[in-house]
């Protein structure tokens, strides 16, 4: 592990830059980590300012919290005054994320509700602390939760586990999360950034079309090609796709027919 680089204050965001790889923590613990306009804002524009130099970039919360979902008390005052984006704005942060080339860590570190749970979900990899609390409190003030339902409707959850999530408002453990396959690992609450950042640090010795390419052939299979040989002629076209882009490919099968050890290897 790199010694830790110096962290910067963007807003409501505490942003670190690593050799590859970033981490980003928001920082309104006070808010339970609440996604205000300004916190939103700041995560695009950060999204945009790591492009092509995070290979990996790790997203967590400050104290207790991951992210209680969207601030509901600005939300109200703005639909007040008429202005209702703040769903379509919660929906872009999301779908940068989704088409950023950088593959995305949830560090959970604490209480994940509404739009903390589609974060969890939105992110292509997520550890959970043993103090995570998830869920979807939308029922409770009779509504569907309009992004965090179809996020763990796609994250391949079993309907039954989305439908506890949707319908119930029980929130479930960073353990219960693991088991049911909505983040990857779930660790002690001290080895919670370690073990992001041990996974950011092996990311970031891949190529790094290789890994942009591989995470959106991980969203089109199977979400629009089923068919099996199909899905193998994408998986030729993608390979086909980085080896046009970069030359890592043909060094790392070339290091590999040697015996050498590939970066990233056994990290």
């Amino acid at each position: 592990m790199s010694t830790l680089a110096p962290e910067r204050s963007t807003g409501p965001l505490v942003i670190a830059e690593h050799e590859g790889w970033a981490e980003i923590r928001v920082n309104r613990e006070d808010k339970r980590n609440a996604m205000d306009r300004a916190s939103r804002v700041a995560l695009l524009d950060s999204f945009e300012a790591l492009r092509g130099r995070a290979k990996a970039i790790i997203l967590t919360g400050t104290g207790g919290s991951f992210c209680a979902g969207m601030d509901l008390k600005e939300r109200s005052a703005e639909v007040a005054q008429g202005r209702e984006d703040a769903g379509e704005q919660w929906i872009a942060v999301n779908m940068a994320i989704r088409k950023h080339p950088a593959i995305f860590i949830a560090a959970v570190n604490g209480l994940a509700l509404g739009g903390g749970s589609t974060l969890i979900n939105t992110c292509d990899l997520a550890v959970a602390s043993t103090r995570a609390s998830i869920g979807c409190p939308e029922m409770g003030f009779s509504t569907y939760p309009g992004m965090a339902g179809p996020a763990a409707q796609l994250s391949g959850i079993t309907r039954k586990q989305a439908a506890w999530l949707v319908l119930t408002t029980n929130r479930i453990s960073g353990e219960t999360a693991a088991r049911w396959g909505m983040v990857n690992e779930c660790v002690e609450p001290e080895a919670l950034l370690p073990r992001a950042r041990e996974i950011a640090t092996q990311l970031a010795q891949f190529d790094g079309v290789a890994l942009s390419e591989s995470k959106f052939a991980l969203d089109r299979i199977p979400a629009f090609i089923t068919d099996w040989q199909q899905a193998m002629d994408h998986g030729q076209m993608v390979n086909s796709t980085i080896r046009g882009k970069s030359r890592a490919q043909a060094e790392g099968l070339a290091r590999f027919a040697s015996g050498q050890k590939n970066p990233g290897q056994g990290v």
